[in-house]
């Protein structure tokens, strides 16, 4: 028996690389699928298990090939909804130390609200989150201004934010500095430029780059799985898929503002100690939204998500 850490995932198969580094090819153990794992993959890249090697023949003689015993309890992980209305989730990255949101102001747009959510799912699984803005070498003096005030938003509520042109290789330093050593994630639409900032991070990785639709702005998908990827600086960087319908399935009402820190705060400021911050006297988190201490955009993504679970439970 070994132990190792899926770094790639490709459906039935996972590349596990072991303890005396060697990589190998697993499926899953028969008996492992009928554990009742509510996700339409019961692996995912990060996830530690434990393995025996055997050998098995094919056409052209015989290799070594891995079979799945088990999967450790995972510290966290990141989903999205599954396409099979059967399950409720497809785990995109397990054991993650912190995960990145790569976000541009165009080609392709990445609205607030996307970016919430994507915050809240981190916020939720404990996994810290940054964002990196990207493409800052193609904005113009508006764009460049309205990049600022989201980095004002975001910072303000306690987030890291890093300027990034992976073009012109500007805020690549900085951000090797803060993946040092890490388990990173990265994720944002397609077209935001993952594949090219990673290619960038690390020249031996290359990456299939996706092109922009012109009619509308928007990435054609490149990635179609999850894959984890060694840094010579120290680390690993997992890329994913590019993210439709993200979104946290396990989470009640009464937590959602938990997950937006500058709403958290305030909390045993309201007059009551269950107040939704919608309609209650009194309220704090209102109030700091009527004076502009909390961003108008992430209040609206916050009743967003009051909506959705409404929705969910009915």
């Amino acid at each position: 028996m070994k132990k190792g850490i899926v770094i790639k995932s490709t459906g039935s198969w996972y590349t596990v690389k072991t303890e005396d580094g060697n990589l190998v090819e697993s499926r899953i153990k028969g008996n492992l699928r009928i554990k009742g794992i509510r996700s339409t993959n019961p692996i995912a890249v990060g996830d530690h298990v434990d393995i025996t090697e055997i050998k098995e023949d094919n056409a052209v003689g015989s290799e070594i090939v891995g079979l799945i015993h088990k999967i450790e309890t995972r510290k966290n992980y990141i989903i999205r909804k599954s396409p099979n209305l059967s399950k409720e989730s497809h785990i995109i990255a397990a054991n993650i130390d912190q995960a990145f949101l790569v976000v541009t102001i165009q080609f392709p747009v990445t609205t607030t609200t996307f970016i919430d959510r994507f915050l809240v799912s981190a916020e939720a699984y404990r996994i810290p989150c940054h964002l990196i803005f990207n493409k800052t070498d193609l904005y113009n003096e508006e764009q460049i201004e309205t990049m600022n005030s989201l980095i004002g938003i975001y910072e303000s509520a306690g987030y890291k934010c890093l300027k990034v042109s992976a073009k012109e290789n500007t805020g690549i330093e900085e951000l090797k500095n803060v993946m040092t050593d890490k388990i990173n994630v990265f994720s944002g639409h397609s077209g935001v430029g993952k594949s090219t900032i990673i290619n960038t991070l690390q020249s031996n990785i290359v990456l299939k780059t996706g092109t922009i639709s012109d009619a509308h702005f928007s990435g054609k998908h490149t990635t179609t799985y999850s894959e984890m990827f060694e840094l010579d600086f120290g680390g690993f960087i997992i890329d994913t898929p590019g993210i439709k319908g993200f979104g946290v399935l396990e989470m009640e009402k009464e937590e959602i503002s938990h997950y937006f820190p500058e709403i958290f705060k305030l909390l045993n400021e309201c007059q009551y100690y269950n107040c939704t911050h919608t309609h209650e006297p009194n309220c704090a988190v209102k109030k700091s939204v009527e004076n502009g201490e909390i961003a108008s955009s992430r209040y609206n993504s916050y009743l967003g998500l009051l909506e959705d679970e409404e929705k969910y439970r009915n």
